[in-house]
Formats: structure tokens, sequence, C-alpha cells
């Protein structure tokens, strides 16, 4: 199948067939997709926790209201927010710049002083709603990975992101829930697999000028 395709045969898993595993390697590319992520300044505030232990996603189903594609899909993607952003970790991103590139510091320093004064001036909530857009734009990378690859996903927003905190011990690592993903292989009883997409026309989406 070609890409669009691909994102045809994607839809919003409701129903995981729990006796199918993801094998290491397709773990590992979406490992990387994250990792390859494109993030607002290059900055990376996100992390994934990967729940593959089943008495974790056992907590994690009853933070999410019981639904049980958290105990039924092979892994839970959890996305997550830093919650200390501020000069240190501006100072940590530029280190890895030069590291990298080799970039001198003449070239870097205006840049790092301008995100230095822009972290420093915006509140925590400003931040934290920053760093939550960047959440987002790496679980629709995700989506698009997991459905070249033909894994079965469902996005969640529907959870206690703070009993989901609580289970995984986020707060002692500077980090918060913000997004669910269970991925793994449709059920053949998922009767939403077989239903018929549902988009506006392509003619009402997209606007070329």
């Amino acid at each position: 199948m070609n890409t669009t395709s691909l994102l045809k045969w994607r839809y919003a898993t409701k129903q995981f067939d729990p006796s199918k595993i993801i094998p290491s390697d397709k773990l590992q590319i979406i490992k990387e997709a994250f990792n390859l992520t494109a993030t607002s300044y290059g900055l990376q505030p996100i992390k994934l926790l990967i729940v593959r232990t089943k008495e974790i996603k056992e907590q994690l189903k009853v933070a999410a209201f019981n639904q049980s594609q958290l105990t039924d899909a092979s892994d839970v993607l959890v996305f997550c927010i830093d919650t200390a952003i501020d000069a240190s970790y501006v100072e940590d991103y530029f280190k890895l710049v030069k590291e990298k590139r080799s970039t001198p510091d003449e070239i870097l320093k205006p840049y790092q002083e301008f995100l230095t004064n822009h972290f420093n001036t915006i509140t925590q909530d400003e931040k934290l709603n920053w760093a939550t857009k960047q959440a987002y734009l790496a679980m629709g990378n995700l989506l698009t990975v997991c459905a070249i690859e033909q894994i079965d996903a469902c996005p969640m927003e529907g959870f206690s992101p703070e009993k989901t905190d609580e289970i995984l011990e986020l707060k002692k690592q500077n980090l918060k829930s913000v997004l669910l993903m269970p991925i793994g292989y449709r059920s053949e009883d998922d009767f939403m697999a077989s239903l018929q997409k549902v988009r506006k026309p392509l003619e009402e989406m997209v606007i070329t000028k």
C-alpha cells in the first residue's frame, strides 16, 4: 500500500488483540521516529514513556476510565512534557548543538540569549501550554509512522493526567503526562475496522491560492 492507502487503513482502534505483541525492531522505529519529531526551537520539551508491564497497564486503565485499549494493546505510549524549562534547559540544548555541529559560540550566543530571555519572561502555564503543543506534534507524527508500519493505534485525551503522573512517578522526573496512545494490532472483533472513514470532501479542507 502507498502512504495514502495506509492512512485510510488507519483508524482509532477500539479493540486490540492482546495476544499480538509489537516486535522489538518495530518498537525501535517508533522510538526513533519520536526522537526525530520536529519541535519548536528544536528544544524537544517532551519525553515518551513506553509501558509494557501488565500491572502498570492495569493501573493506567483505571486512570483512563477503564478503557480496555490500555490493557489489551501491546504497549501504551505516554506522551509527557518537561515541567522544568529554564535557562539551564536552554543551555543544555546549545551544548548539544555545539557538540553535534561544532558551531562557533559567536553564532550560537545571540540565539541562546534570545531563548533564555524568552523562557525567563513567560509564565509557567505558558511554558506548559507551549510544551503540550509539541507533544501533539509528536503524537501526530507517530500516528503516521504507525500507519506506515501497519501498527494500530488509539490516540487518547480521555484520562486523568494527575493519576497517571502518580502511577508513573512523573513528578520526581519533572514530567507531566498529556496524551496516551495504546499501540498494537487490531482485534478481528473490532467493528470499527470495517467502517467507512468519515472525512469532509478534500475541496472543503484544502485551499489553494
